[in-house]
């Protein structure tokens, strides 16, 4: 998977950010299209990964770019209002740098190109965002640009087992559905969930 275009992270950073600063106390329980975690620990879990990837794009290697993600469930923190658009700017800000695409990196536990954690990175921002759209009832608009990224990272090579997508099985999509659709089946995600 050779990439060398960069991507900016903004607009997709600022989309998560704007769904989170709506989300009011009463709504960290509901369901989320992740089906272990409720509203708190996508929110959670957007914080953590915004930290380890803006790490990752630093080449800051430590605790937040070593650990593996767990399977003890993300504790949203106290100041997530403040701290999880502070670190969105800053993952953002962070993959801006020419540098940042350039030579390995690591996230998660995992060492890959920067040139694809980068894609991944935006990635997981598309996708979470999404997940909080829909648990929350609000729209979702996804640039295209950020769509053919995410398109062309989680479809599965020739050389994989068919349904196997890069984050898990597919979900077959109408090929005339929505691209955002098309992507989100990609993920492993049902892009008709909705709360029950």
């Amino acid at each position: 998977m050779e990439k060398t275009a960069h991507i900016d992270l903004g607009a997709a950073a600022e989309r998560v950010a704007r769904l989170a600063a709506d989300i009011g106390d009463e709504r960290l329980g509901d369901p989320t299209p992740c089906p272990d975690y409720a509203v708190r620990e996508l929110l959670a879990h957007l914080a953590g990964l915004s930290v380890a990837f803006r790490d990752a794009a630093r080449k800051d290697f430590g605790p937040t770019t070593n650990t593996p993600p767990g399977s003890a469930l993300p504790v949203l923190e106290d100041d997530w209002r403040t701290a999880l658009p502070k670190a969105l700017d800053e993952l953002a800000a962070a993959w801006r740098e020419p540098g940042a695409w350039e030579g390995d990196t690591r996230a998660g536990g995992v060492d890959l190109p920067a040139s694809v954690m980068g894609r991944i990175a935006l990635d997981e921002l598309v996708i979470h965002g999404w997940d909080l759209a829909r648990a929350t009832g609000r729209e979702y608009e996804v640039g295209d640009e950020e769509l053919a990224a995410c398109e062309e990272l989680l479809t599965p090579s020739d050389d994989s087992s068919g349904d196997e997508g890069f984050f898990g099985p597919v979900v077959p999509v109408p090929e005339d559905a929505p691209r955002l659709d098309r992507v989100i089946g990609l993920s492993g995600r049902d892009p008709g969930w909705r709360p029950a």
